[in-house]
């Protein structure tokens, strides 16, 4: 799972948890409230009851009862009782045959409970009572006087409130999460950015990573500028080692020269010519191997125009006896730029080139065509080609067709290739053999 969705995902959820808990404080607060309201009301009615009481003959009564047509109702919603000195009893006609059955607490004279209590046909009652002390006129003595309502309209209400609630709940859920997405883009688009820029180092486009980052991401840009920094010292330490040993051994190859040529002047020509052999081959490798180590010292925004290169390297060949023979032909259109070094496209395309000109019979012909960002660099001679297989092991160190020469060239061509993130394919061209160099285009001003 992305770091985008992760984070997206828990912002949706958290979106939702602190609505879901909004939604329930608001019904709280809605359910207190309407229950203030009803309980405001309800002391205006308790009020008109105990305004209304009067002595009849019968005992304490309550002459003008609330004019709300739900007290004369038969279990209507709305109760009023009046519990008098000596177990006298009042109650509204809505309460029928039901009286409330007041809890046993203690009421100072005037104060007020608020009570929920069972009532009429197993309703839920939302009670209002208050202690009074009677006059004189009213026989004296205490009474305790309550109006009562069905909580079923106040959860109804509240009910009714959360219906209203929830589509703006859930429109703000969707204007929350989106509003999470939009941050998570802005917010991350640093990373994006991090990603193409490791990219661009990769492919050449850039050199280092730069300090234009948030403030969090500067640290890892640093590291890696540093990583990039202590790799670059580390390579030229190498390449100075390599050129050390190379300058070392040339010493004793020259030496080695001379004391052929010494030979070769008293007469010791098969002697000369083993020692003149040995030190070629020798001087090749330490001559590739400085190559090789060239290569792994290039920066990633190098290239390199085949075109020329192709046209420098044949015409040094044909002054060689293998080449002098030959037909070349070039087919390399001119601007195609490769993501390499000139000296180490030189050195792979020489190798492949040199290699035809030792086999060929009568023409070679270097070729190149671009295929989905990377330009096709092929090398084709008309000689015996090569036995059915034997294409990978032709690649590998000392791989070689036949018994000349010391078969690195195609292996340096091939990691020279993978050097710059491409391959060396090989194949019969029936007859002879085809060196391809897949490599990774440049854009250039030739391009």
């Amino acid at each position: 799972m992305s770091l985008r969705l992760r984070l997206a995902l828990a912002g949706a959820f958290a979106i939702l948890a602190a609505l879901g808990l909004a939604a329930l404080g608001l019904a709280q607060l809605f359910g207190a409230h309407v229950e203030r309201r009803a309980v405001a009301e309800m002391t205006v009615q308790l009020d008109q009851v105990l305004a209304a009481l009067d002595s009849g003959a019968q005992g304490l009564t309550v002459a003008r009862p609330p004019a709300d047509p739900r007290f004369a109702q038969p279990y209507g919603g709305l109760y009023w009782q009046i519990d008098g000195p000596e177990g006298v009893q009042q109650r509204s006609r809505s309460l029928w045959d039901y009286a409330l059955d007041l809890p046993a607490d203690t009421l100072g004279d005037g104060a007020v409970h608020v009570h929920r209590l069972p009532g009429p046909e197993g309703a839920t009652l939302l009670v209002l009572e208050r202690s009074v002390t009677l006059p004189a006129r009213l026989g004296g003595g205490a009474a305790r006087a309550a109006v009562a309502m069905e909580a079923a309209e106040l959860d109804a209400a509240r009910r009714a409130f959360m219906s209203d609630l929830a589509p703006y709940l859930g429109v703000l859920a969707l204007v929350l999460t989106g509003a999470g997405w939009a941050q998570l883009w802005v917010g991350l688009r640093p990373l994006a950015r991090l990603g193409g820029r490791v990219a661009a180092l990769r492919a050449g486009r850039a050199e280092r990573m730069g300090r234009d980052w948030p403030h969090e991401l500067r640290p890892v840009a640093s590291e890696i500028d540093a990583l990039l920094a202590a790799r670059a010292a580390e390579t030229s330490r190498a390449r100075a080692r390599a050129a050390d040993l190379a300058h070392g051994l040339k010493t004793p190859l020259q030496a080695l020269m001379g004391e052929a040529a010494r030979l070769r002047g008293a007469g010791a020509e098969t002697q000369a010519d083993g020692i003149e052999d040995t030190a070629r081959a020798m001087r090749r490798i330490v001559d590739r191997e400085l190559a090789r180590t060239r290569t792994a010292a290039r920066t990633s925004a190098v290239s390199a125009d085949a075109a020329t290169v192709a046209n420098r390297l044949v015409a040094v060949l044909r002054r060689t006896p293998d080449g002098g023979r030959l037909d070349w032909q070039v087919i390399v259109p001119a601007g195609s730029r490769v993501a390499l070094d000139e000296a180490d496209l030189s050195e792979a395309l020489g190798a492949l080139a040199e290699n035809a000109a030792r086999h060929a019979r009568s023409r070679v012909t270097l070729s190149a065509r671009a295929e989905d960002g990377l330009l096709l660099l092929s090398v084709t001679d008309d000689g015996p080609g090569i036995p059915p297989g034997r294409c990978e092991a032709l690649t590998a160190r000392h791989g070689r067709a036949d018994e000349t020469g010391t078969g690195l060239g195609l292996s340096i061509a091939a990691q020279i290739a993978e050097a710059a993130e491409g391959q060396l394919t090989l194949e019969d061209a029936g007859p002879g053999l085809t060196a391809t160099l897949v490599l990774p285009r440049r854009a250039g001003p030739d391009a």
